[in-house]
């Protein structure tokens, strides 16, 4: 019985006991902190380039066409070589222009002894005139018969510098110096003076033309920036990449930015003079040029592992905080440099972007954070353990 009377004491208590112990609320769990690696965005000047593609454009360019009409007698160069202005590339049968010549300067020589005549007549007319030995009629007969002899003479002159010249024709030289195609003629073939097709093709080729274009809009966005001063022109060499992304060795400069833009592709001519001293550029071969747009001198620039897209493809990137806190960022960002993004909003210099460790985060946790080496996201310095304090060389800069 007393065994039975200690069991209903101790059991009440025991209840008791139990509910009180239900009634005390459990301690908060603190979240476990995550690992990540951070890149601490800095502020520095950027040379804005845009790599265009292009062809190349002989400097200058020349048909060679007969301006006289005969037969090819000799052809006077090696296909393919190069030609200096004034060499002689064909030979026309110049028979007939020579007979033509000699004629015209024997019209030449029976004009000048007119010429002389007239001459002797008219001063005789004059003596004899002033003793009135001869009428005043035949004396204006004399003078006139001199000026019409001096006339003979000019035309007589003209015709024979027209038939030299037409003789020098015969002989097709080259209007420029340059690199010459193949000949769309043979020795016995017939030319007609100003025909169509043309005897060759001569090309200047040192230096050459890069022709490229750049959008609109583009050139639109970069003027506004130039008028607000965020962005400064800069006098920078373009730079050539060949069809297999070799660099060429010479350096090029912008000629002119042409005036006109294309309806159908909303974009403009820029040329580029780029030396050629070894012909490796011909015309027609596909190259890209880097061309300057411009400085800013406070560019931001994040990796590209930083950014992330949301479903609607929003630019998102996570960032330490000062509490040592994952915090979300909308961002805005507008060109690719390397593997960086350009920040154009959303993140300043000296925010701590997350580059590794996204997927184990999410907002408002607390993070240890290492900062990411130079040039990669492999971890430099460690952080100390309780967090929003930034270790050594991991604060802005």
């Amino acid at each position: 019985m007393r065994k039975f009377a200690n069991s209903r004491i101790v059991l009440p208590l025991l209840a008791m006991l139990a509910l009180a112990a239900c009634g005390d609320e459990a301690p908060p769990q603190e979240m476990p902190k995550g690992s990540v690696t951070v890149a601490t965005l800095k502020a520095e000047p950027l040379l804005l380039t845009r790599e265009l593609t292009g062809r190349t454009n002989a400097y200058l360019i020349a048909e060679v066409r007969p301006q006289v009409s005969g037969i090819i007698e000799k052809r006077l160069f090696t296909e393919g070589s190069h030609v200096e202005a004034g060499q002689q590339l064909y030979q026309l049968d110049d028979a007939i222009y020579k007979a033509d010549l000699a004629s015209a300067e024997a019209a030449l020589l029976r004009a000048r002894a007119t010429l002389n005549s007239a001459e002797l007549t008219a001063r005789r007319a004059e003596g004899l005139v002033k003793i009135d030995a001869v009428s005043q009629q035949d004396y204006e007969n004399a003078v006139a018969a001199l000026k019409q002899a001096q006339a003979d003479v000019k035309a007589s002159e003209a015709t024979v510098a027209r038939a030299r010249t037409t003789l020098q024709y015969a002989a097709i030289t080259a209007p420029i110096s340059g690199r010459i195609g193949k000949s769309a003629v043979t020795p016995g073939a017939l030319v007609t003076a100003n025909q169509a097709e043309p005897l060759a093709v001569i090309q200047q080729l040192d230096p050459i033309y890069v022709d490229v274009t750049q959008s609109s809009s583009e050139l639109l966005r970069l003027r506004r920036e130039i008028a607000e001063g965020s962005v400064t022109q800069a006098d920078v060499p373009v730079k050539i990449l060949l069809e297999d992304g070799t660099p060429y060795a010479h350096e090029g400069k912008l000629a002119f930015a042409d005036v006109t833009v294309d309806p159908g592709t909303g974009s403009f001519l820029l040329r580029v003079e780029v030396p050629n001293p070894d012909n490796i550029l011909l015309p027609g071969m596909y190259v890209r040029a880097i061309v300057s747009l411009g400085e800013r001198q406070n560019a931001v620039l994040v990796p590209q592992e930083g950014v992330t897209r949301d479903p609607r493809g929003n630019a998102i990137a996570m960032v330490v905080n000062g509490d040592g806190q994952v915090e979300r960022r909308e961002v805005e960002v507008s060109r690719a440099i390397g593997n960086k993004w350009l920040v154009e909003g959303g993140l300043a210099p000296g925010d701590k972007v997350i580059v590794e460790g996204l997927q184990k985060i999410q907002p408002g946790m607390p993070v240890e954070y290492s900062e990411a080496a130079p040039g990669g996201s492999a971890p430099a310095e460690q952080s100390p353990g309780a967090p929003g304090v930034p270790a050594a060389g991991s604060a802005a800069q």
